[in-house]
């Protein structure tokens, strides 16, 4: 890997509008589960030094990645929610308005730049995420993670694919989840509703260029799980499983 900075937003805040812009290669339909909506745009705006932006040499954006504090140990709360990754922005963000401690930091997306994958830059930036929460006092880091591969078998079910490993090494066979644990994670459980996506048949037409016309699951590319298409009440839903992965630091 050429020489690569790291550094929250907060260090480099002139940094968000090309951040923004870095080019992607999320799935359209991933970008309208309605927790992520709300939530998402707001951390880079009230959490930058939770906000992570890396540039190469010549000073552009090559990945990003996000986090936020939150508090796991309160009453009523204490195991990583079902929920995953939409209900720890909920946590989040609800805690920040009314002034809760927090003690865990939980990732929340590392994003590298369209046509720089392979070159270590999400292990560099899961990196940064655990060196600043460490730097800030915290013990644990945690991670929702969306398993990378998982979209190329969307009919396994989610828990027997988490918890799969190489007959070599004992590592996970999924690339992502292996980096998490190369890193010092542990996977501890699956999030079966960590993202919710519902929209008329029209909407996931345009997201998809899928006819979704007949009713069932329908398998959409990039999508860890079928989509469940119901036409004759026009509309279909994308329930999304991610893996908890706890990194104590």
């Amino acid at each position: 890997m050429s020489a690569i900075t790291v550094t929250t937003l907060a260090e480099r805040p002139h940094l968000k509008g090309a951040m923004n812009s870095m080019p992607e290669t999320w799935n359209e339909f991933v970008r309208h589960d309605l927790v992520g909506w709300t939530h998402y745009p707001r951390i880079a705006d009230e959490l930058p030094e939770y906000t992570f932006v890396a540039t190469d040499e010549s000073g552009a954006v090559v990945a990003k990645a996000m986090s936020v504090p939150f508090a796991l140990g309160i009453p009523a709360r204490g195991e990583l929610p079902a929920g995953g990754w939409a209900k720890v922005l909920q946590w989040a963000f609800s805690d920040l308005k009314y002034g809760r401690t927090p003690d865990t930091v939980s990732a929340i997306e590392i994003s590298v730049a369209d046509g720089q994958q392979g070159k270590g830059l999400s292990y560099a930036m899961l990196g940064a995420m655990r060196d600043n929460a460490r730097a800030r006092g915290f013990g644990l880091v945690v991670a929702p993670v969306r398993p990378s591969a998982k979209h190329l078998e969307p009919r396994t079910p989610i828990e027997e694919y988490a918890f799969r490993t190489r007959d070599d090494d004992g590592l996970p066979t999924d690339p992502w989840l292996r980096v998490h644990v190369r890193a010092g994670g542990v996977i501890e459980k699956v999030a079966p509703v960590s993202m919710c996506v519902n929209g008329t048949l029209d909407q996931w037409r345009e997201w998809t260029g899928e006819p979704f016309d007949e009713p069932g699951d329908v398998e959409v590319p990039g999508a860890l799980v079928p989509v469940h298409c119901v036409p004759e009440r026009g509309y279909a839903v994308y329930v999304e499983p991610n893996v908890w992965v706890r990194h104590a630091l």
